[in-house]
């Protein structure tokens, strides 16, 4: 779908000429004090919002695709017919109107009602608990009664807080630049709205598979038809002498963000031991806040085992010009009181240490349930784990590649979401198979590199464009064929990708 002009929207309420909505091209419009966006598929007029639920994208520069309408900015997608949030990270529906073509002219007759509830289905489960209350635990919930299942759903979760949005710790959160109240995924009235019993701050310590429930640190015990094991990860801590002491944090949660943001009001110097992209956006945001960065990572460019050496000194190059300092090929030895000692011998200022080398699937409850494991939970591409009932989703789940064959495990948010969509419809007897394809998206600066795909490994890099410009494609290609697409200013683009990628991937699944 191209991108509008420019032109003052016109006034949909007195109706257009039909001939001015084409095919393929976006019309954006208003009426009274909506922004309406109107496109055509196959004939067929529509008109929604024209504003993504999720961050506000321009969904006028997105792509209509199998009836739907795709955000180029993280790739959320809605139903043209209803306005329904097909496709996380959105949680909220688009405003939808009805829409008549009379005598040659489009007019909007009022808004559509919401979804009307779905019937309860035939196959399902006598209750559902759910292990885990992040990307996957929380969409696996709201799938459940989206889908029309009216039995007692339980979200268990470790976490202190309310489901939250995470990728926001490490960027404009943490930066100060994203309020308190962006955080929340719902409203704290939500989950009871839903029927959904949300436990916070409660840990699940034992599955018993034989009597089909679900042990709590308290004592309780919940029963279930079906259970969902979504305990992610956990961060891997680092072990030199004073990596136990006050000033070394890790980010995980919300609590953790907002430990680094009381410990850097007092800082002028820190230390981010790991160059992945959580370390690197910790670094961004703690430059914004006027504090010295030195980055230390063992190697030789950050996140060249990712993006590749042109991506990765890019992004060396841009976060030295905002003032960072990088360590390469180095590790800490020793932390001190306000210095980190290095392998090479160097001390580097520090009144604040934080530490992002990785994280591990937590796989304890699968583990003494006698759950297959093997680096993650081990689950088929229905994200079933060995135990009938039994499913995984999210950072913990180890799934099939639907092309290679090969097990793999995505640490990404919105794959998160999707597959706890997944395994609730499957929960309920859809036989949905996984063809979830990987996107992220990862914030330095004013900077931000969208990837779609999977290349644990490639043996070219294609690059259309100019990375230092901020105006690129990168291909990442085995063999000749691309397996994952980088993108720096080409939201379409990388959205064009993933749908390549999911028709590629739905075809080998149905094989």
């Amino acid at each position: 779908m191209n991108t509008p002009d420019d032109r003052t929207p016109p006034d949909l309420s007195l109706g257009i000429p039909s001939g001015e909505l084409v095919e393929g091209k976006a019309l954006v419009g208003k009426l009274a004090d909506d922004l309406v966006l109107l496109v055509r598929e196959k004939g067929r007029a529509f008109a929604l919002g024209a504003s993504c639920t999720h961050y506000g994208g321009a969904l006028a520069q997105g792509i209509v695709a199998q009836g739907q309408i795709c955000c180029p900015l993280h790739h959320a997608r809605f139903a043209l017919a209803t306005g329904e949030a097909t496709r996380s990270p959105a949680l909220n529906p688009l405003a939808c109107w009805n829409v008549e073509e009379v005598e040659g002219k489009i007019h909007l007759r009022g808004q559509r009602p919401a979804v009307a509830a779905r019937p309860t289905p035939a196959d399902s489960p006598a209750s559902v608990v759910i292990v885990g209350g992040g990307a996957a635990g929380h969409a696996a919930a709201e799938t459940l009664r989206q889908e029309g299942y009216a039995g007692p759903v339980t979200l268990v979760s470790a976490d202190q807080s309310q489901p939250y949005d995470r990728p926001n710790l490490s960027k404009d959160y943490l930066a100060g630049t994203a309020p308190e109240e962006w955080i929340p995924l719902r409203p704290a009235d939500h989950y009871r709205k839903l029927n959904l019993n949300l436990l916070v701050d409660t840990s699940a310590v034992k599955v018993n598979v034989a009597s089909r429930s679900v042990e709590l640190g308290d004592g309780r015990s919940l029963p279930f038809g079906s259970l969902l094991l979504a305990t992610g990860t956990q961060p891997i801590s680092l072990d030199v002498p004073g990596a136990d002491g006050p000033s070394v944090l890790t980010l995980r949660t919300w609590a953790d963000s907002k430990k680094i943001r009381a410990a850097a009001r007092g800082a002028r110097h820190a230390v981010v031991v790991g160059a992945s992209f959580i370390g690197l956006e910790v670094a961004a945001a703690l430059r914004t806040l006027g504090i010295q960065v030195t980055v230390v990572t063992p190697a030789a460019r950050p996140m060249g085992h990712l993006f590749g050496p042109a991506v990765a000194d890019f992004l060396r190059r841009l976060h030295e010009q905002h003032g960072v300092m990088f360590r390469l090929g180095s590790s800490p030895a020793r932390i001190g009181h306000k210095t980190v000692t290095l392998s090479s011998g160097e001390d580097v200022p520090a009144d604040l240490v934080v530490v992002g080398i990785g994280v591990r699937p937590v796989t304890e409850l699968a583990q003494q349930a006698g759950i297959e494991v093997d680096d993650g939970i081990l689950v088929d591409d229905q994200l079933e784990t060995s135990e009938p009932g039994i499913f995984a989703a999210g950072d913990v789940a180890r799934f099939p590649h639907p092309v290679s064959g090969e097990r793999i495990r995505i640490e990404h948010w919105v794959v998160a979401q999707r597959q706890g969509a997944l395994a609730a419809q499957n929960m309920l007897g859809r036989g949905r198979r996984l063809a979830i394809v990987p996107f992220f998206w990862s914030q330095h600066y004013d900077v931000t590199l969208r990837y779609v795909g999977h290349a644990a490994g490639w043996d070219e890099v294609r690059v259309d464009g100019t990375i230092d410009g901020l105006d690129a494609r990168i291909d990442y290609l085995a063999a000749g064929k691309r397996l994952a697409v980088a993108t720096i200013n080409r939201d379409r683009e990388s959205l064009e990708a993933e749908l390549a990628f999911e028709r590629q991937w739905a075809d080998a699944t149905s094989q």
